[in-house]
């Protein structure tokens, strides 16, 4: 956090006392957590219309068996908690492999495959016989009743030449069912990408695809007092009706922003005595906030 320049808190407080600041603060506003960390915490998953419409559909298509998956949103519209999610809940008939970074090269990708597949002496496999390695592998989980899904997060950062390779992954089959199903979760840019003319293959195989909205104004109070709740706050208002307006403004609806405005307000709450957080404060927030500042500008340029 930045606070050379809006919230000016003193410097005095002692590395080796940090853990206590923060028992203070949860004590002070009656929390057992920090309610607005950024960290894709499951259990901080809030039911927004917009998050459930997006993993209602994933659990359909992810049943259904066919084709690629595709979920796109901004930066910090809970892509990456959306996915967690569907990870933890997918039942044991499902064997899952997660890629977190896909900016691989056709080799590394296949290779990151064949690891999450636990493809057997995959250190002795020349690079050419990957794919005959993957195949019969999935071939094997396909006769122990497993439906393999590859998911891939910040696919946005796939190189063109590995999307053609995940096409080719794809192709895999028997004559009753595929082999692999893959589940994308990107930001636009992705969308960008694939229009590509020599990608449209792969483009044609994208049976389902969600694009997450941004937090409406009702939505944007009901996130910040889910995650309170979770937290473990005991229904007394630590924001100001007059703030989810503001909240809204300075985010443009984005749960990451909302989540650090929440947070940088609360400390200035806390740094004042006040269990309460008002408009000052959020509009302090949003003055020390880097990446709000950015969001506007692109905003009014847009």
């Amino acid at each position: 956090m930045n606070t050379s320049t809006a919230l000016n808190f003193s410097p005095a407080v002692a590395v080796e006392s940090i853990g206590q600041v923060l028992e203070e603060f949860r004590g002070f506003f009656q929390l057992q957590e920090m309610p607005f960390s950024l960290l894709p915490n499951t259990q901080y998953y809030v039911d927004l219309p917009s998050h459930q419409q997006c993993y209602s559909m994933l659990m359909f298509a992810v049943a259904s068996g066919e084709g690629i998956i595709k979920v796109t949103g901004e930066v910090g519209t809970g892509k990456t908690l959306i996915c967690r999610r569907l990870l933890n809940t997918l039942s044991p008939d499902f064997y899952t492999a997660y890629l977190p970074n896909p900016n691989l090269n056709p080799i590394e990708l296949k290779r990151a495959l064949a690891k999450e597949l636990q493809v057997p002496d995959l250190g002795w496999i020349e690079d050419d016989g990957l794919m005959e390695e993957i195949n019969h592998r999935l071939i094997k989980l396909a006769q122990n009743n497993k439906k393999v899904v590859l998911v891939i997060d910040e696919a946005q950062a796939l190189p063109e030449e590995s999307i053609e390779a995940l096409r080719l992954l794809t192709n895999l089959e028997t004559e009753s069912q595929k082999l692999l199903q893959v589940v994308l979760f990107a930001q636009p840019e992705l969308d960008s990408l694939l229009e590509k003319h020599h990608l449209r293959q792969l483009r044609q195989r994208i049976t389902f695809s969600y694009d997450i909205e941004r937090l409406d104004r009702s939505h944007v109070e009901q996130y910040v007092n889910r995650r309170l709740a979770i937290a473990g706050s005991l229904g007394e208002p630590v924001f100001n009706d007059d703030t989810y307006p503001l909240l809204h403004h300075y985010s443009g609806g984005i749960p990451r922003l909302i989540s650090i405005l929440c947070g940088k307000a609360m400390l200035i709450a806390f740094s004042k005595g006040t269990r309460q957080v008002d408009k000052s404060m959020i509009k302090r927030a949003a003055k020390d906030t880097e990446s709000v500042q950015s969001h506007k500008k692109r905003f009014w340029h847009r």
